[in-house]
């Protein structure tokens, strides 16, 4: 029976980790790698249950899930760590950095000024590294409404 358990837990891990580095490429495997001589077990359950369980349902697209886990990032305050990770991922799964940064100031009129702020520094220190500054400069990326 326990042989069955360790499959399992095998499959979820394996599938989990297909879905993180899907959305948070390196980045994720960077926090993967982090925990590996403090809390192996801890980096097991983000993959194996919050990417591989949670992430995947059909419920939302991609997109929307980072849109929800970059405002509830923001709310949280103190977790710009995450917040790096997931502005990666949410241009990973096609959202702009306009619509990001859209996203983080209305945050502002739910989370107060300083976590929109602190919030909206973390997008700028990645959207610097990854080319995509100033704001408002880049080519619009076509979207299926505007193709409509």
């Amino acid at each position: 029976m326990s042989n069955q358990h360790s499959t399992t837990r095998d499959e979820r891990f394996t599938h989990g980790l297909e879905v993180l580095q899907r959305v948070d490429g390196e980045a994720g495997q960077r926090v993967l790698d982090s925990l590996a001589d403090i809390s192996p077990e801890l980096g097991h359950q983000v993959v194996a249950w919050a990417f591989g369980e949670i992430y995947d349902r059909p419920g939302l697209a991609p997109r929307d899930r980072q849109l929800v886990t970059l405002g509830m990032l923001t709310a949280l305050g103190g977790c710009e760590a995450q917040l790096d990770v997931h502005v990666n991922a949410a241009l990973n799964v096609g959202l702009t950095p306009e619509q990001i940064t859209e996203a983080l100031l209305h945050s502002a009129v739910y989370c107060g000024m300083p976590k929109a702020l602190n919030a909206t520094f973390v997008a700028k220190k990645v959207f610097a590294e990854r080319g995509l500054l100033p704001v408002g400069q880049q080519p619009e990326r076509e979207t299926p409404a505007s193709s409509a």
